[in-house]
């Protein structure tokens, strides 16, 4: 055992210059300047325990002496199951690789590695904590240093080359390292400090933040540096912690290409995943825990672009986050992550999970925003952890003390005021996803294009997610249905019957298509225009390793969505369908379920062809209207998987969900299917029938290989995608494009208009409407009045990036 050392012991083993001691030879100012070297190293080691441990809490008041009561319990057992062998340090996790190389096996032996670290840091923790039981514990710490020199002298050193998931080597494993390292600074010696900080510096040198490329990028980035900054601080070496903030200034420029954030509120990342849910959380809590370490200290982040981030928060993050859940549809591979085979606890991840990390780092982030950015914040957090009945976040047993702490705090804040849930609408073109919030719902689209995967699969995850990125329409209410993709949906539900899409039966492959996003669809069109309430988009699909082409609609308006498809076609030789909606009823799916008016049985299995429908209802959900009736096949079924099916990491055991399912048939070798329907999400039974038999209340403009639009003379709405140029209704545009108009009572217009594929160089649209002037236009836009329509010629629209072009104007 080592016994502690002071802080001029280890400057002297460290290459401290000045000790302030006139024995040393030394100066009085070199001193000086010594001492106050030294109380900033321990300053941040002190900041780093507060942001790993917590602060603020009161450890007898629940929820926090549960936590930490179960805290203590894990610790106790990993001390106990602690068995240091050539190979191993816990008997069940080897990182002896027999072949070492990166191969799928050598992945779960590097995995390993960072397990043990993980355990240490759990033991660690338990260590500092007050009322784990195991506070100041002797034997913990003499066995917690013992595992440290074990994994040092056996896998993690200076002299270990890297084999399996290069992840494990240089960021989960030494971010463990470190924390403990932070946590047990007083009982480390100078050697076994100084050995750590080689190992890590053998896995993660400067270089691994010599270029901004590769793996060193987005949430990659920021958590490589946290190990250096770490590493400095351990170490007390200025440089390394210099170097740390110095490399996070790429991470803040907003990019147009490749990962990071849009201005559009995008965020990307492995180059073409949509990643706010997942990777966009840890690059949000890491800078806001490297921002707090920092500042006030002589690194302190000052670069003026971290500005960024904090707009980030209300433009990029809060628009995915719905009453606490962060949606799927920016959540990549996560969305597999339920049930793993190695939680002894059985804590399934799902959206709420993930969306609780989100709110807390925001809390953290806003520590260092301005005073108005922080107040709103709170606001925000609040109203979402208020709205969140169906996973507390307060009782989220995957959720650390830490952030347990900072949203309590929010909680227990009397001047903070709950923020409601805005309504409105936003286009995301940077990656291909949209969301849509109406009062009382949330809804959000999920597309594909050259620049963004049908879908991520790697590390052996999300297997079968092949067709989220089709056209893939998710939506929860305000006071229910918040559990319906929480509720084990990824690996019962039926993979080619997503909600919205329209794809082949075609057997695919688990990972078809490649790892990390590599399979992009040869499509341009997809994208589409809106004034920030309502919305006009577009995809043009082609279907994964298919023959599939498709062109599919969605008007997004106050109270429903409009969902056409047309010119879809296949010759795969399986059937081709587009699924209405596929709802997860849970385990025992007894939902009513009615069309036209006539009661379907509850039982299961069960299932019919509706033939000329007019309208549908699931009781609890909403309804779904069919212009002009349609035949859609409905069932009742059983769906059993388990997550490993779609995950390999993935717990075994065998799960049931029944589910409700309407879909279009559109044969095996359509060359021409369409569809229309219209989502009504949280619509009472009457409200649908009174929709379906109001026939003035939509009119179909246009639903052909062409051009799709819609009109809803009631609000004033008009919608057109044109796949091609031509006229739809009143319009007429000279080339492909989006446009979408909202006449207001108030005898304006807002005509907006887009350019999916990027490409046109001009465009004119025609509008024939009377109009009297245009109030208000980009420069790049000339117009002309005369007085019974409007004509509006764009200019290059390719470098706009599909981004809404408004134009103002006062009717006639």
């Amino acid at each position: 055992m080592h016994s502690p050392w002071s802080r001029r012991g280890f400057l002297l083993a460290t290459g401290g210059s000045a000790l302030g001691l006139t024995a040393s030879g030394l100066l009085p100012s070199e001193g000086a300047a010594a001492e106050a070297e030294a109380d900033a190293y321990e300053a941040l080691r002190a900041r780093w325990r507060t942001l790993i441990l917590g602060e603020g809490f009161t450890p007898t008041a629940e929820p926090f002496k549960s936590r930490l009561t179960e805290l203590g319990a894990t610790a106790r057992e990993l001390r106990d199951t602690m068995a240091p062998a050539t190979g191993s340090l816990w008997p069940d996790i080897s990182y002896a690789d027999p072949d070492p190389d990166t191969d799928q096996e050598s992945y779960g032996y590097s995995a390993n590695v960072v397990t043990g670290y993980s355990r240490l840091n759990t033991m660690a923790q338990a260590y500092r904590q007050a009322g784990t039981g195991l506070t100041g514990d002797a034997d913990l710490k003499a066995d917690i240093l013992t595992g440290l020199d074990h994994l040092y002298s056996e896998v993690y050193n200076e002299t270990q080359a890297r084999f399996g998931n290069w992840y494990s080597w240089q960021i989960g494993a030494p971010q463990n390292l470190l924390d403990v390292c932070v946590l047990m600074y007083d009982q480390l010696s100078a050697t076994q400090v100084a050995d750590y900080c080689k190992a890590v510096d053998h896995f993660v040198p400067d270089s691994a933040v010599g270029s901004y490329t590769g793996t060193s990028t987005g949430a990659n980035r920021v958590d490589l540096c946290r190990v250096l900054a770490l590493r400095g601080v351990v170490g007390a070496d200025a440089a390394k912690i210099a170097l740390a903030r110095d490399a996070l200034s790429p991470v803040f420029p907003y990019v147009t290409a490749g990962d990071g954030l849009y201005t559009d509120g995008s965020f990307i990342q492995h180059t073409t995943v949509p990643y706010t849910g997942s990777y966009g959380s840890v690059m949000l809590g890491g800078l806001g825990m490297l921002f707090t370490l920092l500042r006030g200290s002589s690194w302190e982040v000052t670069d003026t672009k971290k500005q960024i981030i904090f707009d980030a928060v209300e433009e990029a993050w809060a628009p995915f986050i719905y009453n606490g859940l962060v949606m799927d549809g920016v959540a990549g591979r996560a969305i597999s992550r339920g049930l793993t085979a190695s939680d002894a606890k059985k804590i399934q991840a799902d959206d709420h999970r993930r969306g609780h990390p989100i709110m807390a780092a925001v809390v953290l982030l806003g520590q260092g925003a301005s005073a108005a950015e922080n107040a709103r914040w709170r606001g925000l957090v609040k109203g979402w952890m208020r709205r969140d009945y169906y996973s507390p976040p307060l009782s989220d047993p995957s959720l650390g003390l830490t952030s347990l702490a900072r949203l309590k705090g929010v909680e227990d804040d009397a001047s903070v005021a709950a923020i409601a849930e805005p309504a409105g609408h936003r286009l995301f073109p940077g990656m291909a996803r949209a969301t849509h919030r109406r009062p009382g719902w949330a809804a959000s689209i999920s597309m594909a294009d050259p620049r963004i995967t049908y879908y991520e699969t790697g590390n052996g995850e999300n297997l079968r997610g092949w067709h989220t990125g089709s056209g893939m329409l998710y939506w929860w209410g305000d006071s229910y249905a918040n559990g319906q993709y929480s509720d084990a949906f990824w690996p019962t539900v039926d993979p080619y019957r997503l909600p919205g899409i329209t794809a082949s039966r075609k057997a695919l492959a688990d990972a078809a298509g490649g790892d990390w996003g590599a399979s992009l669809p040869d499509v341009k069109w997809v994208g589409g225009a809106s004034d920030g309430q309502r919305a006009a988009i577009g995809q043009y699909l082609k279907g994964l390793q298919s023959t599939l082409r498709a062109k599919k609609s969605w008007f997004c308006l106050d109270d429903a969505i409009v969902c056409l498809g047309a010119g879809i076609a296949c010759t795969d030789g399986a059937a081709v369908e587009t699924t209405v909606e596929n709802r997860n009823l849970g385990p025992t799916g007894t939902t009513p379920f009615q069309v036209d008016g006539a009661t379907k049985p509850t039982t299961s299995p069960w299932s019919a062809t509706l033939t000329g429908a007019k309208w549908a209802h699931i009781g609890g959900h909403g309804g779904y209207v069919f212009p002009g009736g349609a035949t859609v096949k409905a069932l009742r079924e059983e769906r059993m998987g388990k997550w490993s099916d779609i995950n390999k990491g993935g717990a075994t055991t065998a799960i049931s969900r029944k589910y409700l399912t309407m879909y279009v048939d559109h044969g095996t070798a359509p060359t021409n299917g369409t569809y229309a329907y219209v989502l009504m999400p949280g619509a009472s039974a009457a409200q649908t029938a009174a929709r379906s038999a109001d026939t003035g209340w939509l009119q179909v403009l246009a639903n052909s290989d062409n051009q799709q639009g819609v009109s809803v003379p009631a609000l004033g709405f008009t919608g057109v995608n044109f796949w091609f140029g031509g006229t739809v209704g009143k319009l007429t545009a000279s080339a492909p494009c989006s446009v979408q108009i909202s006449e207001k009572g108030d005898g304006t217009a807002a005509v907006c208009v887009s350019d999916p594929m990027r490409a046109q160089t001009s465009l004119t649209l025609t509008w024939n409407r009377a109009v009297s002037a245009v109030t208000a236009k980009p420069a790049t836009v000339t117009s002309a009045v005369t007085g019974a329509s409007l004509k509006l010629t764009f200019g290059d629209l390719s470098g706009t990036r599909g981004a809404t072009q408004r134009i103002t104007v006062r009717l006639g």
